[in-house]
């Protein structure tokens, strides 16, 4: 069968610095961070003090009351940047086929608000006195399933769990889908909901997460004294769809899914290769599906952390795969500007990448200060940079060694 071009045709988002993409987007370009001291929570059940919060979030802006009281925190942000999402692409009252409308979500934990809320619960008044809506709105799937729910998508409805890879992971599985012949529309990313006391704790205890209280200094990828990441939440979706499916009802296009990598370190539960040559496979293999120049890579938007570990393998890989083109190549992390989303993140940074296209501007890796010499790339520190892009690579890569890569064209 012949392959066929997948378009993106439709964005949605909530995260700490937008609740909506056209909010986000303007963010970036005010340089704004979204990392502020932790609400959630009593911020003195943890050591760590700071996250990238979704800030002034009524649930009842969004969705009904009855329905949302029923979803975990990462099931609402999925379905609210999914719905905006589908409303961005003008399918309400389009004709489509609904058994070729799929859902691709991810998420890399679910609804963990939800357990230790019920669990606390249960060790008060009994295990049988768990709401009967504790497993729904914990699975992780569910964020999937409500969302196809909601917009009649009967398609395949799916969630790969691949950590901090899985919202590229889910774009590009979407996009594999419709590209082979298997769907014509999908709605793809990820959501997540962790900065809670067992979250955050969890990845503190692993030192994980930068410890420090000053807000300009807690998530600064590439900077010689980044000590770990800032938890962040919220979701990112994307209308994927195949070109003359789109053409046909006269969809605006945001630009062109060309190439999807991904490959495993099979080496750590979770650290990264030490070398790079496991994230460095999956930027290859994409760069290959999209029958590219390395190049030809205008922008790359990067997992970059804030982990000491992460952001020098990063470096490392995109120099084995971009070659001498590393040093040429724009490369920023907006988990400066709002923290790691997690499973969230890769829907998240995709739309960055779709909008610095679509503005020809480049997203700053914002509170940049000292110069690391293993990450000696072109970070673009703290000014956003204005410049054609014409093709953009988004990179993702999860605890279990799960690494990502997709490719993106105007």
């Amino acid at each position: 069968m012949e392959k066929r071009r997948v378009v993106i045709t439709g964005l949605g988002t909530i995260n700490a610095i937008g609740h909506n993409v056209e909010q986000t987007w303007q963010s970036i370009q005010d340089g704004v961070c979204g990392i502020d001291e932790i609400t959630n929570y009593d911020v003195n059940l943890t050591k760590v003090k700071l996250a990238a919060e979704v800030k002034d979030f009524d649930v009842t802006n969004f969705l009904d009351r009855k329905s949302a009281r029923r979803m975990d925190r990462f099931t609402q942000f999925g379905l609210i940047a999914a719905k905006e999402a589908y409303h961005d692409a003008n399918l309400e009252d389009a004709i489509i086929d609904r058994d070729r409308f799929s859902v691709y979500v991810s998420s890399g934990i679910g609804g963990l608000g939800t357990i230790e809320t019920d669990h606390s619960k249960a060790l008060e008044k009994g295990y049988d006195r768990v709401s009967p809506f504790f497993v729904p709105m914990v699975i992780v799937n569910l964020a999937a399933g409500t969302i196809a729910i909601e917009l009649d998508a009967r398609g395949m409805c799916t969630c790969p769990v691949t950590a901090c890879a899985g919202g590229t992971n889910a774009i590009g599985d979407a996009y594999r889908s419709i590209k082979d012949g298997y769907s014509d529309i999908a709605l793809a990313g990820g959501c997540e909901a962790t900065i809670t006391p067992l979250g955050v704790g969890g990845f503190a205890s692993m030192k994980a997460l930068n410890e420090t209280t000053d807000k300009s200094r807690a998530s600064i990828p590439f900077d010689k004294q980044r000590a770990g990441f800032v938890m962040g939440e919220g979701a990112g979706m994307l209308v994927l769809e195949e070109y003359q499916h789109a053409m046909n009802r006269g969809a605006k296009i945001y630009g062109e899914i060309i190439g999807y990598g991904v490959s495993c370190d099979a080496n750590h539960i979770t650290a990264p290769l030490p070398d790079g040559s496991g994230g460095a496979k999956a930027m290859i293999n994409a760069i290959q599906e999209a029958n590219i120049e390395a190049n030809q890579i205008d922008y790359i938007n990067a997992h970059g952390t804030s982990t000491p570990l992460n952001d020098q393998c990063e470096t490392s890989a995109i120099k084995i795969a971009l070659k001498e083109h590393a040093y040429q190549v724009a490369v920023s992390s907006t988990k400066s500007n709002m923290g790691h989303c997690l499973g969230a993140a890769g829907g998240i940074e995709a739309i960055v990448c779709i909008k610095a296209m679509q503005d020809s501007l480049i997203p700053a890796t914002i509170n940049y200060q000292e110069k690391d010499d293993n990450c000696d790339l072109d970070i673009v520190p703290n000014v956003n940079r204005k410049q054609d892009i014409q093709i953009t690579m988004s990179n993702s890569l999860g605890f279990g060694g799960h690494n990502a890569s997709i490719l993106f064209k105007k």
